[in-house]
């Protein structure tokens, strides 16, 4: 085993999304990280290092569950780029403010408070239901039309 904590904590991210099955959300993240960089360069750095607080260092040091680490860094990273609030989407399609732990499970979006800025999404479940996919279409990717 690795002292280094980015490759302790990559692994155990790693680790964590094989054995629950749970979507990996960065791809998401990176976006946002290019927005902020592209935006200022102080508030990309601040973004950095909540990361490596919040993420690598959570998961290394403090044993905090990869998953909720990343997920937690997702709501505050979207929250930098996009003011706005959190809310998790239930399988009926409700939603509900965003409390912690964030869950893999979960469909999470952050909703801007920019007129005209889509939902962010922080999490999407491995296998989400009809309302949920019907409000990803529409608030993520601005669909109006049901498949």
């Amino acid at each position: 085993m690795t002292s280094d904590p980015q490759t302790l904590a990559d692994s155990r991210y790693s680790e964590a999304v094989a054995s629950t099955g749970a979507r990996d959300p960065r791809e998401f993240y990176r976006e946002m990280l290019r927005t902020l960089r592209e935006r200022s360069e102080a508030e990309y750095a601040e973004a950095v290092a909540g990361y490596q607080e919040g993420v690598v260092r959570g998961i290394a040091e403090r044993g905090i569950d990869p998953l909720e680490a990343w997920l937690a860094f997702g709501v505050e990273l979207a929250g930098r780029v996009h003011p706005g609030r959190a809310v998790v989407i239930d399988s009926s399609g409700r939603a509900a403010p965003f409390s912690p732990p964030p869950r893999w499970e979960a469909l999470i979006l952050h909703l801007p408070e920019a007129r005209g800025v889509r939902a962010i999404p922080v999490s999407i479940p491995p296998r989400p239901s009809d309302a949920q996919k019907a409000t990803l279409d529409l608030l993520v990717r601005g669909k109006l039309k049901l498949g």
